[in-house]
């Protein structure tokens, strides 16, 4: 596997996380992999052959090859049928609201055509710009131009939803809502309502992916000792909350993530 990732333009790095490019030569053996839950948004153009998603253990459905990848609340499976090459952006939590006006809790566990996101002529343009080019450097290019443009029409984001982004990330998902927002039941109202609109998936939800996401990084790098130490550190009440909450979004049990050939990827997007 080869996967890179890229920084954004100053302009947008406030709102896009980084750019990556993966490439994979068709093998045989090669197993279908689990992708989990991170709490970006990412809008991907699949420069090769055709990807399945898994709906159940033996049922999949073909990936569009421009599409957007709304928040996930459960991890799924996916497989290619040949060579994979493919070039994403990785959306801040609250940075995907910023570029349209759907409301993104209609793209949560959905792979969405850029289509029925974007203007039609402007997301076929786009894609098309996109599969003609000839380098990642010329790729990026027109994304940031694509990125750029949008900006300059009318779409916002509700300064309570940023600032309680904001803090989740800083605290990696370990502070409950409530002593964001101080208690405070008519503001937690409001977040829930804006959340839903410009995250798509809810405050509570978001925090337990972006702790989830602390805890995958010490788990791969090995950066504790045991899972009571990976619990405590990132601050659930015990280890058998750790396990819990890492079970409801991955499928299985930390001690039975490490070393499993179907999350070769997604260890890889977290070394």
């Amino acid at each position: 596997m080869d996967y890179q990732t890229y920084k954004p333009h100053s302009d947008l790095a406030s709102l896009v996380k980084f750019y990556w490019t993966l490439k994979v030569p068709f093998d045989i053996n090669n197993k279908k992999q689990k992708i989990i839950p991170d709490g970006c948004i990412e809008m991907t153009f699949n420069l090769s052959d055709k990807i399945k998603r898994y709906t159940s253990e033996t049922e999949f459905i073909f990936n569009p090859n421009a599409m957007v990848m709304g928040q996930r609340t459960k991890s799924f499976y996916i497989e290619p049928v040949g060579n994979v090459d493919t070039i994403a952006i990785c959306f801040y939590p609250h940075g995907f609201a910023n570029f349209v006006n759907v409301p993104l809790e209609n793209l949560v566990d959905q792979e969405t055509p850029i289509q029925d996101v974007f203007i039609e002529f402007q997301a076929n343009q786009l894609e098309q710009s996109i599969i003609n080019a000839t380098s990642t450097k010329e790729r990026i290019e027109i994304i940031e131009t694509f990125l750029l443009n949008k900006l300059k029409e009318k779409a916002t984001i509700e300064n309570i939803v940023k600032t309680t982004v904001d803090t989740l990330l800083t605290t990696k998902g370990s502070i409950p809502i409530n002593i964001i927002l101080k208690d405070n039941l008519s503001k937690r109202r409001q977040l829930e309502r804006h959340f839903k609109k410009q995250i798509g998936i809810s405050p509570k939800q978001l925090s337990k992916v972006i702790r989830l996401q602390a805890t995958l990084q010490m788990l791969i790098n090995q950066k504790s000792e045991t899972l009571t130490d990976i619990a405590y550190e990132n601050e659930y009440f015990d280890q058998n909350h750790f396990i819990k909450d890492f079970k409801e979004f991955v499928g299985i049990t930390p001690k039975e993530f490490l070393g499993n050939e179907n999350m070769t990827l997604s260890t890889l997007f977290y070394k």
